[in-house]
């Protein structure tokens, strides 16, 4: 049985990752803020007032798994504002960076000693986080942010490696969610079918890579 906790579980591509795993026969854990109604019809063990920020919360999900261990960690909590350099809003950027990369880098730390031997860390980034593949600019907060979220996915793969866990970074697809108003070109059904197929396909060998959900390697 494979145990599988995701975060932002509750709409878009986290309610579909957890429906996907749910479908395999995982055990799936789903944390959110508020579960939505198509959480609640799954058969996942549900985690509402989860903040991904809020440290406490953090403390409450070690209690809760104390006799549990962790197969897949998928970080998908995220939030996306559109700064620009006429509207800097540093206050926006300062929380993206809490949201997108200290929280999970925070959780994944705080879950170490439950993380099974050859589990995997997926860590839901972005195209937007490519330095090499920026053409358009703007969105420093998202991007930046999730930048940084790749360079923790990085150093986790080194530190991880010894307990035999593999840290990936994931770019879904451009996916119609509220992230993305809706117009992104993939629905999020299809989007977590092709992320749930590269965890599958993915190895330690691979730890620390950034890949597009369809397999290929993106640029840093």
């Amino acid at each position: 049985m494979m145990n599988v906790v995701v975060t932002g579980a509750n709409k878009g591509i986290g309610l579909e990752l957890a429906r996907q795993y749910v479908a395999r026969g995982g055990e799936v854990l789903a944390l959110c803020r508020e579960a939505s109604p198509e959480l609640c019809a799954l058969k996942a063990e549900i985690v509402e007032g989860f903040d991904v920020t809020d440290l406490s919360a953090l403390a409450r999900l070690q209690t809760q798994l104390e006799n549990g261990s962790i197969d897949i960690l998928i970080h998908n909590a995220g939030i996306r504002t559109f700064e620009t350099i006429a509207d800097l809003d540093l206050d926006r950027i300062r929380h993206q960076f809490e949201v997108n990369a200290i929280a999970p880098l925070s959780m994944t730390h705080a879950l170490r000693g439950k993380l099974a031997n050859k589990a995997k860390v997926v860590l839901i980034s972005t195209r937007a986080a490519s330095i090499g593949d920026n053409g358009s600019g703007g969105e420093y907060g998202y991007r930046m942010s999730k930048a940084a979220l790749n360079m923790a996915g990085s150093n986790l793969a080194i530190d991880l490696r010894k307990d035999g866990v593999s840290v990936f970074m994931l770019h879904p697809g451009f996916v119609r969610t509220d992230l993305t108003d809706g117009e992104g070109m993939v629905s999020a059904a299809e989007s977590a079918a092709k992320l749930v197929a590269l965890t599958d396909r993915l190895t330690i060998h691979e730890t620390g890579g950034f890949f597009h959900a369809d397999g290929d390697r993106l640029p840093w």
